[in-house]
């Protein structure tokens, strides 16, 4: 089966990414499943390295972007660029982490001084870096920016960002599964998932699961219409590993592959207008809106396009893509009230892509499977009973601000109802965006504490394959007569197809 790809542009960064790849890799894929365990040296030496890969799993660092908010318009281009290039410095460090394992076994300091202790260098420039582009513009440059410099290493069980410990690591946490507990890992030749991260549907209590985020915003006595857009399910093999919103003009910002519906032009380097001018899968033409997701996994071995590829499988994405069978894309309305028009080339990112290091404020992962949708999972993946399908669901902030299309943090623009259903003051109640995804996925089998052929979303790699990472992400791109009659079909109750 073809897929859509493009050449990419290879600067310094990527290249140095690449290197720092290769070397985790080691070449071949499945040093990746050896992470957190040893070089297969049996005895002693064997057991303190599975010691060291369990008081660290990974790398926590603050989360930059979500904490700029007012950054001008002139330096936002700039900033945009060194927050990717701190998320590459992450992820080179990552692939040194996991590179080291025996030298972290016989030297309690090797991780602080080899590993945080250069990162925080390389985080500092650029957060220098950061401040410069900002008062170039004649803004003012956030006091204390080199605060949030320095990283820590972290354990592999708590989904909240707090089970992680000081500059050599720290306990599991919450009691999770370490990695390196199951053996190997799960034999993928991924960083994750582990055993831990399954539980099987039928074991979980309906009505259960769910965070603060993504409440239903219909229903009660305001809008009560729908509007559903069909655009498939990316028969057009439309993938890139780019983030247009977070990472405009950079090549694998997302450090992941993506599923695209919709809009046909999406890549890093479009701009409003490329995006208006674009061909659409959606069968109403006038919805050239993008509609995008980590791809879905089957971590079985396939050596899948983007196999030997930064955003794929040099980055511990591996096995199988997972197309969905169905991608349901509906707009419903407010319990409290009318809605108003989305403006044009509205960016919404719902959920967190870190959500494992960052922590849960803006977490947003519905997991389930179908004839179980009153069970919904957060944390965890679903194993589901047999004619049973895998079900990925996201409900979108339904709040805007009433005149940004997008923030320098990418969320402070729109917000999520409150829990009766209103609006935060000043924001006005818009269409909310919900996204049901249904996938055939091969139940995986735990057994002894390992899990074999798991499945898992594509990630950045530090965040170990988690569920909790899960996110979702569009832009508006309707023609003003489509979203007058969106607005038109919810405010009147109508379900318009």
């Amino acid at each position: 089966m073809g897929r859509t790809t493009r050449k990419r542009r290879t600067s310094p960064v990527t290249k140095a990414l690449a290197g720092a790849a290769a070397l985790a890799l080691g070449g071949g894929a499945l040093v990746w499943a050896d992470f957190y365990a040893s070089a297969h040296e049996p005895g002693p030496s064997q057991h303190r390295t599975r010691a060291a890969g369990a008081r660290i799993a990974t790398i926590k660092c603050p989360d930059v972007g979500q904490r700029l908010r007012n950054v001008p318009r002139g330096a936002r281009a700039g900033v945009d660029r060194e927050l990717a290039r701190l998320d590459q410095q992450i992820t080179e460090a990552y692939a040194r982490l996991a590179s080291t394992r025996q030298a972290q076994s016989g030297d309690p300091d090797f991780v602080r001084n080899a590993i945080l202790g250069p990162l925080k260098s390389q985080r500092s420039a650029a957060l220098e870096r950061i401040g410069t582009d900002i008062r170039r513009v004649g803004g003012t440059a956030p006091k204390g920016l080199g605060r949030f410099a320095g990283c820590k290493g972290m354990g592999a069980g708590r989904p909240d960002g707090n089970g992680g410990g000081g500059q050599n690591g720290g306990g599991q946490g919450n009691g999770g599964q370490n990695p390196g507990d199951n053996g190997n890992g799960n034999g993928s030749g991924a960083a994750g998932p582990v055993a831990g991260d399954f539980v099987d549907i039928t074991t979980v209590e309906p009505g259960s699961g769910g965070l603060p985020n993504g409440l239903a915003a219909d229903g009660g006595s305001g809008s009560t219409g729908s509007f559903t857009t069909r655009c498939g399910v990316n028969e057009n093999n439309l993938f890139n590993s780019d983030n247009i919103i977070v990472a405009p003009g950079v090549d694998n910002g997302a450090h992941h592959t993506h599923d695209y519906v919709g809009n046909q032009g999406n890549t890093a380097f479009a701009s409003d207008q490329d995006l208006a001018g674009a061909a659409t899968s959606c069968q109403n033409q006038g919805d050239r809106s993008t509609y995008y997701w980590p791809v879905l996994r089957l971590q079985d071995g396939t050596a899948e396009f983007d196999a030997g590829d930064l955003g794929g499988g040099a980055e511990g994405n591996v096995g199988k893509i997972l197309k969905a069978r169905e991608a349901e894309i509906r707009f419903v309305g407010n319990k409290r009230g009318d809605v108003v028009a989305m403006p044009k080339f509205l960016r919404i990112i719902t959920g967190d892509a870190k959500a494992f290091t960052n922590g849960l404020a803006n977490a947003n992962t519905a997991w389930s499977c179908t004839g179980f949708e009153d069970r919904r999972l957060t944390d965890k993946y679903p194993i589901c009973p047999d004619g049973s399908q895998v079900v990925r669901t996201a409900n979108f902030q339904s709040c805007w601000d009433g005149r940004n299309i997008d923030s320098a943090n990418h969320r402070d623009h729109v917000a999520f109802v409150q829990p009766d259903g209103s609006c935060p003051n000043g924001f006005r109640a818009i269409p909310q965006l919900r996204i049901r995804l249904v996938y055939d996925v091969p139940a995986p089998a735990v057994e002894n504490g390992r899990v074999r052929n798991p499945y898992a979303v594509d990630g950045f790699p530090e965040q170990l394959h988690k569920p909790i990472t899960d996110h979702n992400d569009f832009i508006n791109v309707m023609d003003e007569e489509l979203m007058d009659e969106v607005v038109r079909c919810v405010n009147s109750g109508a379900d318009c197809d």
